[in-house]
């Protein structure tokens, strides 16, 4: 851990809620798999309760592997855990583009966290975008999704993967809201093989003062 004894520290949490009321994805006659929670056992019958899931990989908060996008890249089982934990960079993407050639502040962080204060979807330049794929983090957190400007759908994903990243995306945008720099993330998927990604719990400690 990266704080003293003597630090005060909030822990947040950036994961939604997986219920009934989760929004799946779908774009015109596609749709990921719906969530679904059925009785499987119960205490009265069985002596214990068991509930059966349907779920997909990418459902509520997750991590994408470069096996979503990328027929021949990696699948989940190939990122360490170590990756998945520690101090995180945190960036303003569109305050990033200043920085672009200085290297963002980078610190040797395990995570790349960006965000951004506009409400519409933000879009970014090329360059920008492939300047932060030179930062050495293999995990990128985003805060809602980012487009390319002057690209097609999904080029963001898509080059991402390439480079060999791994995406944490759909998380609680109001909670991340209240990420500051100096904090330490970590976001657990569940230990899948062979998956192009995982639902994954996603948590933010960081320091009150």
């Amino acid at each position: 851990m990266i704080f003293n004894q003597d630090s005060k520290i909030e822990t947040i949490d950036l994961t939604k809620v997986i219920d009934e009321n989760l929004e799946i994805y779908t774009e015109g006659q596609y749709s990921d798999p719906p969530f679904q929670v059925e009785p499987w056992s119960t205490i009265q019958g069985q002596g214990y309760k068991v509930s059966r899931l349907c779920l997909g990989t990418q459902t509520g908060t997750h991590i994408d592997a470069p096996a979503h996008f990328c027929a021949d890249g990696a699948s989940l089982e190939a990122l360490p855990v170590e990756a998945l934990m520690g101090k995180y960079l945190w960036l303003d993407i569109h305050a990033a583009e200043k920085d672009c050639g200085k290297g963002f502040g980078y610190r040797s962080e395990a995570i790349l966290f960006l965000t951004s204060e506009v409400s519409s979807l933000p879009e970014i330049p090329e360059g920008l975008f492939e300047a932060l794929l030179q930062l050495p983090c293999r995990v990128w957190v985003i805060a809602r999704g980012i487009s390319i400007i002057g690209r097609e759908a999904f080029y963001f994903n898509r080059r991402l993967a390439e480079a060999g990243k791994y995406l944490v995306e759909d998380i609680d945008e109001v909670a991340a809201k209240r990420i500051r720099v100096g904090g330490e993330m970590l976001a657990l998927p569940l230990r899948l093989t062979q998956v192009s990604g995982s639902p994954c719990r996603v948590v933010v400690r960081q320091p009150t003062d």
